[in-house]
């Protein structure tokens, strides 16, 4: 499939309809950031402004659930990026240019705890906003699809590993036993990628980016997601101390934590299964979409598997499958690039 965002009569189409609503014959617009999905982002420069221009080719990805899920948002004081012009039948959205490098780029020893702390404010809005009648929900055909990522496209297309009837039975076990406590966690809005990659570091923000997806979910589906970036690691102990810092704030915002105890051992669970998905999610993206630079990050979340599995002996299945096929798999394939290099 040819990329939208590549298309001659596709950019020629951005261009024409951005200088029309600004008013600006001379309006140039340029790349500004790459999406795992059909969507594009670009700036737009016009008269020493810029703004950002989304492209979502209605074939591909529609529009309309973002919109609706910004308004959602936006009318309960969560800080969205605000929308200037639309066209919903060319897919096409201009709106304000919240700058340049998302909060991960920002992030550093530094600022980690301030940036964290104004991210949690904005967390704990979103999870306190009433999720609306026939809200999709993370529940089990979500998190049995998720299960079948792992096993489908990390073990057996990228991994070219075949299990024996132990380990099956091993992984389906801590598999179970993690969908069983995140339906058993309270459900609540959730981002499902509330992450310093889909914040920008503004000074009434963050703003929060990459939101078309909320579902009803387990409420410590998000903080663990901010914590344990797809692209970003912290030390398992400053970790432990912000979710920590979360759970105190939820608990005084009226949000249904359980006790800390129970939180944080939910919190893991949540990460486990997150950070297992992520591994299927990449590996897709590499073999049918071409797009292989996601799996430069599969050892961030070996490091986050190999840290927090041996807390919790009821997950040793997925453990022991970690350490004893998972591993050494990704070892053989290490060694003939390493070869080639």
């Amino acid at each position: 499939m040819t990329d939208p965002a590549s298309d001659p009569q596709r950019h020629a189409l951005r261009q024409h309809w951005a200088r029309i609503q600004l008013g600006d014959d001379s309006a140039s617009i340029e790349r500004a950031s790459v999406d795992a999905g059909f969507r594009s982002y670009w700036r737009v420069h016009s008269r020493g402004r810029s703004h950002i221009l989304m492209d979502s080719p209605p074939a591909l990805e529609d529009v309309r659930p973002w919109l609706r899920m910004r308004e959602l948002l936006a009318t309960h004081a969560l800080r969205v990026p605000a929308v200037l012009a639309q066209d919903l039948d060319a897919g096409l959205l201009l709106l304000e240019d919240l700058g340049g490098p998302t909060l991960a780029k920002v992030l550093d020893e530094r600022n980690a705890d301030d940036w964290f702390g104004r991210a949690i404010d904005q967390l704990i809005t979103l999870q306190s906003i009433p999720v609306p009648e026939g809200f999709g929900q993370f529940g089990e055909a979500l998190l049995q699809r998720d299960a079948g990522l792992f096993e489908e496209w990390f073990l057996q297309r990228h991994l070219d590993l075949r299990l024996d009837c132990g380990a099956v039975e091993g992984l389906q076990l801590a598999q179970r036993r993690l969908m069983d406590n995140a339906l058993g966690q309270a459900q609540l809005l959730t981002h499902r990628d509330f992450m310093p990659r889909n914040l920008m570091p503004v000074v009434d923000g963050p703003a929060v980016l990459d939101f078309q997806d909320l579902v009803r979910g387990p409420i410590a589906y998000d903080p663990v997601s901010l914590f344990k970036d797809a692209f970003l690691s912290w030390p398992l102990a400053r970790v432990d101390d912000w979710l920590a810092q979360y759970h105190a704030r939820a608990r005084a915002a009226g949000l249904p934590v359980p006790e800390r105890r129970i939180f944080l051992r939910d919190a893991d669970w949540m990460g486990i299964q997150r950070h297992v998905k992520c591994l299927g999610i990449f590996s897709r993206l590499r073999y049918r979409d071409g797009k292989g630079h996601y799996l430069d990050d599969v050892p961030r979340f070996i490091g986050y598997l190999e840290e927090v599995l041996p807390r919790y002996p009821q997950l040793d299945g997925l453990r022991r499958l970690l350490d004893e096929q998972v591993k050494p798999a990704l070892l053989e394939r290490a060694e003939p690039l390493a070869m080639a290099r």
